[in-house]
C-alpha cells in the first residue's frame, strides 16, 4: 500500500503541473505593438488591450482576437464607372486604411475581411457620385487629385461607423472599356491636330506681321539714306563748282587747257580715228599754236560751260 501511494505522488505532481500549465497558457495574452486585442466571453465584449506586453483573461471561457494597429489597404477589383460626358472610364483605387474603434469595428464588420467588403462598398458609391459630375479629360489629368480628396472625405465619415478612419483613397489607374479606346483615342488626335495647326497658324500671323515691320523699317531706313546721300553729293556739286569758279577767276588759261585734255581723255579712246581740221580751235593745244582764250564774263557763265 505504501508503495502504492509513493507511486502515485509524481504522477498526480505531474499531472497537476500539466493543468497549471494549460491553464496559464489559455490565460496569457501576448500583445505586440503592431496589435490591439479584444476579449470576449462566451461571444460578449469584455474589453480592449492596447497596450503591447503580457495580459491575462480567463481561461476557456474567454478568448481574445488580435485587430491590427497598422495602416491596412484595400486593393479593390477594376470598377466601370459613367462621367459627366456620358463616357465610361475604367478606375482602379486603393484605400489606406486603420483601425481606430475595435469594439465597434468588432461589433460592426468583426473581421479585416468583412471591413474590407464595407470600405469598398463604401468607396464605389463616393466615386460613382463624384466622377459622375466631371468630364473624362478631367478625371484623367486635370483634377484627379481634387477628386480624389473629396471622395476620401466623404468616405472617412461613413467609415468611422465601423471602427475606421480612412487614410487615403488613391487612383491606380483610369483607362477606357476596350470597346471605345480606339475611336477616343482617334478624336483626341484630331484634336491635338487641330491644336497643332492653330499654333501654327498664329505663328505664321505673327512672323508675317514681324516681316511686315522689319520691311517698313527698312524702307524707311532707305529712304533717309537715300536723302542724305543726295543732299552729300547736293553739297558736293556745289562745292565743286565754287572751286571750278575759283580756278577760273585765278587762271582762265590753265583752267581752259585742264578742262580741254578732259575733254580730249573722254573723246578720243584707244585705237579710234578722228580727222579734223589741224587748224580747229578744238586741236589747239595738240598743234602748239595755243592763243589765250577769253575768259568768261563772270563766275556764273563758267559755272555754265563746267556743266
Amino acid at each position: 500500500m505504501q508503495s502504492t501511494n509513493q507511486t502515485s505522488k509524481p504522477f498526480i505532481a505531474f499531472i497537476a503541473l500539466a493543468v497549471f500549465a494549460l491553464l496559464l497558457s489559455r490565460s496569457v495574452v501576448i500583445v505586440n505593438e503592431t496589435d490591439q486585442a479584444i476579449i470576449t466571453q462566451f461571444g460578449e465584449y469584455r474589453r480592449t488591450i492596447k497596450d503591447a506586453g503580457l495580459h491575462f483573461k480567463l481561461p476557456f471561457i474567454q478568448s481574445v482576437t488580435y485587430l491590427e494597429r497598422r495602416t491596412l489597404s484595400s486593393d479593390a477589383l477594376s470598377q466601370e464607372y459613367l462621367t459627366l460626358d456620358k463616357k465610361r472610364a475604367v478606375v482602379d483605387h486603393v484605400t489606406l486604411w486603420r483601425i481606430t474603434d475595435p469594439l465597434r469595428f468588432f461589433v460592426t464588420v468583426r473581421t479585416e475581411l468583412g471591413a474590407r467588403a464595407r470600405l469598398d462598398d463604401i468607396v464605389f458609391s463616393e466615386l460613382r457620385r463624384e466622377l459622375a459630375v466631371h468630364n473624362l479629360e478631367a478625371v484623367i489629368a486635370e483634377e484627379r487629385e481634387p477628386i480624389m480628396e473629396t471622395v476620401a472625405k466623404s468616405a472617412r465619415i461613413q467609415a468611422e461607423n465601423f471602427g475606421i478612419h480612412i487614410v487615403d483613397v488613391r487612383l491606380k489607374r483610369v483607362d477606357l472599356p476596350p470597346a471605345v479606346q480606339d475611336s477616343v483615342y482617334k478624336r483626341m488626335v484630331a484634336e491635338r491636330q487641330r491644336e497643332s495647326a492653330r499654333y501654327r497658324a498664329e505663328g505664321e500671323e505673327r512672323g508675317a506681321r514681324i516681316r511686315a515691320e522689319a520691311e517698313r523699317e527698312r524702307a524707311v531706313i532707305l529712304a533717309d539714306a537715300r536723302e542724305q546721300a543726295q543732299r552729300t553729293r547736293g553739297e558736293g556739286d556745289a562745292q565743286a563748282i565754287a572751286i571750278y569758279a575759283g580756278a577760273l577767276q585765278q587762271d582762265p588759261e590753265f583752267y581752259a587747257f585742264t578742262r580741254r585734255l578732259e575733254a580730249y581723255r573722254k573723246l578720243l579712246g584707244e585705237g579710234d580715228l578722228l580727222l579734223l581740221d589741224k587748224d580747229a580751235d578744238f586741236f589747239r593745244y595738240l598743234s602748239g599754236h595755243v592763243r589765250p582764250e577769253k575768259p568768261p564774263a563772270n563766275s556764273g557763265t563758267a559755272a555754265s560751260g563746267i556743266k
